[in-house]
């Protein structure tokens, strides 16, 4: 269904491989060109998709009508780049931000560096760089990733602890 602009929503045919394709290639913010039963070409961003759950196949899509110069509303994927610290786990709080931007400069993804991040540190919203034209809508304060120490790590050093401490207890001389 293609919709928006104060325009009759309009239901539409789309070649299921093609559509298919179309969004593996340029994911969910990718503009599409599309033409109507009526012959009029629109562009459009897929809004919504709904698949077959055993097939995987898109059964159902609605299209936004978008224009050029027009500012809209999306979610973008979350791309984490760089190394945290030695032995660090990182753990990925928000895997996509909600954005506004012109409707033909959405970026397809927004990079987060975590480079040097330490254990214990996190990286927020308003630490984020984003590309001109591209405002984040989401909390500033809001979590992006944490640096944590692994559980393994953390447990096995709790038993190195502990066996330490039970050889001290051994060795100590009774009194």
């Amino acid at each position: 269904m293609v919709y928006g602009h104060g325009e009759k929503p309009r239901h539409i045919s789309l070649p299921g491989l093609e559509f298919a394709a179309v969004l593996r290639k340029g994911g969910l913010n990718q503009l599409i060109q599309v033409e109507v039963t009526d012959g009029t070409r629109e562009l459009v961003i897929p809004k919504d998709i709904q698949r077959d759950p055993l097939r995987d196949e898109v059964v159902h899509a609605d299209l936004l009508i978008v224009r050029r110069g027009e500012t809209i509303t999306t979610d973008v994927p979350i791309s984490f780049t760089g190394e945290v610290e030695k032995g660090g786990l990182v753990v990925h709080e928000l895997t996509s931000l909600n954005i506004e931007a012109e409707a033909t400069q959405i970026p397809e993804s927004i990079e987060v560096d975590l480079d040097g991040l330490a254990i214990g540190s996190q990286r927020t919203v308003a630490e984020i760089t984003v590309p001109k034209g591209v405002v984040i809508l989401n909390d500033g304060e809001q979590t992006v990733a944490t640096v944590a120490e692994p559980r393994a790590e953390a447990a096995a050093d709790d038993d190195a602890a502990d066996a330490a401490e039970e050889t001290a207890e051994a060795e100590a001389p009774a009194e």
